[in-house]
Order: structure tokens, then sequence, then C-alpha cells
């Protein structure tokens, strides 16, 4: 049966109200929604009803009884909203990580991959927009949120997704999201729940922001509301614009682009993997970097490419940078390619959980080089070995250490490194849904310390003439270019090359514009890519 309470809108912002679908016949046999279609037994017509001695009851107009009547309300949790629930609460109550979470729960409950594809805009979008759902939730629930139970106030915000961001239709949302309730938290909370989701279906979503919004003048507090951003990011965001020479009135379009469902990225490892079996399964070629696909997601773990390691999920972002230090000229005047990389020595500096890694393991196998890539937490440092698992053994070596160590322990031994430091991730808030909820202005403050350290590092272990490529998920200044110019402030022997015409030169024909005062910064509003902050910094002989 058609389900189009499986439609989430999946793209961009939420659908701004009423884009909802013609019924949710998911479960509309027993335990389920009930919309009362053919079913004569729910109001459509049938039988007059009578009471214990005969007479009928009801006279008058015919009552359509729907699946919200009480002996008809779902008493059970359907599973993909389930998943999405879960998730929800592994986050809030475990401090989880919902990109690793959802796909186990999926698994766990043996969704199908229309399912799948639901519980995953349930999941993210109920994540991404908690700020303004909570917004909403406050005007319409009669005592502070912090005072509800935290597994009633997740589910809420499941019911509040539904009913103004997805097509899904009205009745179906408050039935399931009741009857997920009743199923998993217990019968008087789900009356609250009830009661306070039929408040929020009394307006659009754009009505609701409207009125969140009425007579407030500061644009960064309209902002957060309209496009679910706390303020401080929002104004991190405008900073990091004009920071990297973007116009300030683009950062409706940034974020924006956060809140949209990114598309799934992939990698074929050059020289070891190959997109064809991704390809033939629904991925189109990538159009920003070669040996890229773009996916419409699913269970890409069926495909024996990714389970084998030689293909990978990876933003194109990532990519570029990785590639950009591989073909960035070592000497002055002199180019890059297979004959000088032979006998390179590469590290990569902060490597977990090895994404990069793999890559540049990948290219120094094809170029005959080596890779040392360090990670200082042993877990990560097992999954940098199991990322580049992939790569023959003799191309590269894990170490488990602080890399801020590294400089002085092994000084000027390395021809390139890539130093991917710890960071605010506020490039990646597209892809991980609650971390902007999580971060405060105090994180920038904290990282600075750190990233100035492991860059310190870098620089001692590049050798003269070889180049290091400091990159970081966040566009913010804080992050980049201050810690950037910080380091050369502070020393004569280094130079900045153009990073711009670094990712020019390994993109698929076409400049990205990302290059400013010789450092670059991808956008998602702009270049459809995580925002990752690239420097290449050589060190003179």
């Amino acid at each position: 049966m058609s389900d189009s309470g499986r439609s989430g809108s999946g793209q961009g912002r939420p659908s701004r109200g009423g884009q909802r679908g013609s019924g949710d016949q998911r479960g509309s046999g027993a335990g389920g929604s009930g919309t009362g279609g053919s079913d004569q037994r729910r109001g459509g017509g049938g039988a007059s009803r009578r009471n214990a001695q005969g007479r009928e009851r009801n006279r008058g107009p015919q009552r359509n009884f729907t699946g919200n009547a009480p002996s008809q309300r779902t008493r059970r949790a359907d599973p993909a909203r389930l998943v999405a629930f879960e998730v929800l609460r592994a986050v809030a109550a475990e401090d989880a990580y919902a990109n690793l979470v959802l796909p186990a729960r999926i698994r766990q409950h043996g969704l199908d991959r229309r399912d799948a594809g639901f519980a995953t805009e349930l999941s993210y979008g109920a994540l991404r927009n908690q700020g303004t759902y909570d917004a909403i939730l406050g005007r319409c629930v009669d005592r502070p949120l912090d005072r509800l139970d935290p597994a009633v106030l997740d589910a809420l915000r499941i019911g509040v997704h539904q009913l103004l961001a997805m097509r899904v239709p009205a009745h179906a949302a408050l039935d399931q999201t009741v009857g997920l309730a009743r199923a998993v938290i217990g019968a008087g909370p789900s009356t609250l729940i009830n009661a306070v989701l039929r408040k929020v279906t009394a307006r659009s979503l754009d009505e609701w922001l409207d009125e969140l919004v009425a007579g407030e003048q500061d644009e960064n507090k309209v902002a957060s509301v309209r496009y679910a951003h706390p303020e401080w990011i929002v104004r991190a965001l405008r900073q990091s614009l004009v920071a990297h020479g973007r116009p300030v009135g683009e950062i409706n379009d940034l974020l924006e682009a956060d809140n949209a469902a990114p598309i799934v990225n992939l990698v074929a490892l050059p020289g070891l993997g190959s997109l064809d079996e991704a390809l033939e399964n629904g991925a189109i070629p990538g159009e920003l970097v070669e040996g890229s696909a773009l996916s419409s997601g699913g269970d890409l773990g069926r495909l024996e490419s990714v389970r084998s390691g030689t293909t990978r999920v990876q933003d194109v972002g990532s990519q570029l940078v990785a590639r950009a230090l591989a073909a960035a000229s070592l000497e002055a005047g002199t180019d890059s390619g297979t004959a000088e990389n032979a006998g390179e020595a590469w590290l990569d500096l902060c490597a977990g959980p090895g994404g990069k890694a793999a890559l540049l393991g990948a290219l120094a196998n094809e170029r005959g080089a080596t890779l040392l890539a360090n990670e200082p937490a042993p877990h990560r440092a097992k999954l940098v070995s199991q990322a580049l698992s992939a790569v023959p053994s003799d191309v590269w070596t894990v170490r488990t250490g602080d890399g801020r160590d590294l400089g002085s322990e092994q000084p000027a031994a390395f021809d390139r490194v890539l130093v991917d430091v710890p960071c605010s991730g506020l490039g990646a808030l597209r892809r991980r849904p609650e971390s902007r909820w999580r971060r405060t202005p105090k994180d920038l403050a904290d990282l600075g310390p750190l990233q100035r350290e492991l860059l310190n590092s870098a620089l001692a272990a590049v050798r003269p003439g070889g180049v290091v490529a400091y990159v970081t998920c966040s566009p913010h200044p804080a992050e980049t270019t201050a810690v950037v110019s910080d380091a050369l402030r502070k020393r004569d022997d280094l130079e900045l090359l153009d990073a711009g015409s670094a990712l020019d030169s390994v993109s698929l024909g076409r400049g990205l514009g990302a290059g400013h005062e010789k450092t670059a910064q991808l956008w998602p509003h702009i270049h459809s890519t995580d925002a990752m902050f690239l420097a290449l910094i050589r060190r003179k002989r």
C-alpha cells in the first residue's frame, strides 16, 4: 500500500506548511493509523449503531469516526518512528552521535529502504530543527520544557517535525506519535502529547515562525528562529563569511544549506577501488573531483566495494583538501608528480577516524611514497588501521601518540604533512545535526591553543622544502586564518602557497572560487561540500 507518511520532504529548509500527502495508509488495519477509507466499521456509513436495548444511537447527521477515537488509537510503535525516537533518546541521554546510532538502529529493526529513509529524515529533521521546534512547543505546553520528561520532549519533537515539515497527514502524525508514546513511555504522557500536538496543528510552520519573531528587530535572533541555529552560531557564520571574502548577505543561504539533507559522497581509492558497483546501484558521477560519486543513500554497506574499503563514504571537501596536499609543489619552481613523489614520506598528524588517511595512503601507494598516520586515542587508532586496510600494508604505519610531540620526536622527517585539527565542526552542521545544540562559544576558545600546538608540531615535522596542509571543518576565523597568521608571524622560514589554485588543480576542470588571500574556504551553499578550510604552508630552504 502507498504510504505518503513515508515521503519526507528531505531537502532544504523544512517545507513551509501544508505539503502533506493524501493519507498515511501504512498500518490502516488493526493497530494502524486508521484513516477510515474503506472500513465501514470506522464510521464509513454502514450498519447503524444500536445500544443494548436495540435502540438506534446517533440519529441525525452521520458521524465520521476516525482512527483517533479511543477504541481505535494506535497502541504500538511504528518501527520507523521508533527508530527516530531511539536515535533522539541516545543523542540526548548518552551524548551519542546520530550518524553513528541511526544505521545500527535501522539494521536492528530491519527497516526496508523506504522506511529507513523516513526514519532518517525524521531523526535528522527533528535534531536539526530542535531549537525552533522547542520555541513552538514552548507556546503549546503549560510548563517550562525543562520540566517535561526528556523522553516526552523527544516524542513531541518527532511529532512536530511530521506535522510541520514532512508530507505526513496531520491525523497520521498525531495517531502514530501518540501510539509511539503509549508503547514506549506510557498512557499518561500520551494524553499530554496528543493535546500539545493538536495545538501545534493550529498553525502552519510559516505562521508559527511569523508569530515567534513578531516585533523582533535583531537579525541574528530572527535567523536563529527561522533557520534553527543558536544565535552565537549565526553570528559566528556571519563573521566567517566576511573573513573569507564572501558577502555577509549570503548568511541565510548558508544557514539554509546547513539544513538541507546532505547527499552521500563516495570516493574510490585511487589505483585500488572502482565506482562501477556504486554507479550500477544508482549513484551518479561526482562533478567536483575525480573518482567521486554521489549517492541517494540507502544501505551502502551492501556494496562489496564499500565493505572491502576500496570505495568509501567521504565528503568531497575532504577529498579535495587531501588531493591538494598530494599535488602541492614542494620546491619553489617545481611541479609535483609521480617522479617527484617517489621516496617521499607523508604524515597525517591527526588521522582519526581515517577517511583522509585512506585517501592519502592510496595516493602514496600510486606515487611510491609512504604514510605515517598518527592518532592519540587508541580506539580511534584502530579505526585508522581499519580504514587503511585496503591499502598495501608496506605503504602505511599507524602511530598511537600525541601529535604535539611528533614534531620534536621526528623533526624535519616528512615531505608532506596533513594536520586536520580538532575543531568546532561548524562546517559540518548538515551532517551532524545534533552538534549545533552541543557546541558553545567556549569551544572556540578552548580549541585554539590545541590547534596552534598541532600546527607548530606539523611545521617542525616537515623538512625544508616540504608542505604542511592546515585543515579544519570550520570556517570560523578563530580556527582558520587566525591560527595560520599566528604561525607565519612567529617564523620567517614559512610561505603560504595559493590554496585556492591548488584546489582548482585537482578539481574537474572548473574553478571553485574558494581562494581568498592565498587560503581557501569551501562552503555548503556555494560548493555543496562541508565548509572545509585549507592553508598550504611551505617551509623554506
